[in-house]
């Protein structure tokens, strides 16, 4: 299948994301590599009545400032946008954040960049995953200690040679030079306001992307260089829409990289 330019605007008058549906699309696919070491993270729990949900405090060993907790529902891609993340821990390593009941994974991610998501490079801080469960009034002691990232061992994502299914195209701006640094957000609804369902690696200098997806479908593409909630002044925003007001859907057949999907950027003011 064959895409074509289309007419990227942010519309002025869409309907803001929730707060939950911003902290969801904060994270976008992120690599965790390198060698892991054994926990050092304190995680007490306390029941908040007012809401149902438990508080999920503690402290970052070493202590390490700065840092932030990833928070995953079990079972979920860990390289992908995270269900919560944590303010930066304080100098004295520690943090706070609040969930309700319930079996998640915690990872703990320090980048030197200060970017809220994105490939984990060396030199930065990240953590090995660790499964911990929240029950209503019941405390929780969890041990995580960050390590810094010392080498690449792992490649996000798979070369394009490899991957059987997925979306190809090329970002451009509106005078059709190629966009270097946006990443490529692939949803299953319209509407784009729920967490992306794949997000793809920064494009090179050339524009070109080329995100891989589990399944065929019909997918949602925009494109920005900044992760969670709305796109705000300052920030690259597109959508490939075909120049229709709405989203235009990209069907994507198991077993084929559907190419083609261009998209234009513009500067949100």
């Amino acid at each position: 299948m064959k895409g074509r330019n289309g007419m990227n605007r942010w519309i002025s008058n869409r309907r803001p994301l929730s707060e939950r549906s911003a902290a969801l699309g904060a994270i976008a696919a992120a690599v965790l590599s390198g060698l892991f070491v054994s926990p050092v993270l304190l995680l007490t729990a306390c029941q908040e009545k007012t809401t149902g949900a438990s508080v999920v405090a503690g402290r970052v060993a070493v202590p390490l400032s700065e840092a932030r907790i990833y928070i995953y529902r079990e079972g979920e891609d860990i390289y992908g946008p995270a269900l919560v993340v944590s303010e930066p821990s304080g100098p004295d390593g520690r943090f706070s954040l609040s969930l309700k009941p319930g079996r998640y994974i915690a990872v703990v991610r320090k980048r030197q960049s200060g970017d809220l998501a994105g490939p984990v490079l060396i030199g930065d801080y990240r953590s090995e995953p660790i499964s911990f469960e929240v029950a209503e009034g019941r405390p929780i002691e969890l041990d995580l200690e960050a390590s810094v990232k010392t080498a690449n061992e792992k490649v996000f994502p798979q070369p394009a040679s490899e991957v059987r299914t997925g979306i190809a195209g090329t970002v451009t701006d509106a005078d059709g030079k190629p966009v270097e640094g946006v990443r490529i957000h692939v949803y299953d609804h319209i509407q784009m306001s729920e967490r992306p369902k794949y997000v793809g690696e920064r494009t090179g200098a050339d524009g070109r992307y080329m995100v891989p997806v589990k399944r065929g479908g019909t997918y949602y593409l925009a494109a920005r260089d900044r992760f969670g909630g709305p796109p705000q002044l300052g920030d690259l925003f597109g959508r490939y829409d075909e120049g229709t007001v709405d989203p235009s859907g990209v069907v994507v057949r198991k077993g084929e990289v559907t190419s083609g999907i261009d998209i234009v950027v513009h500067r949100v003011w």
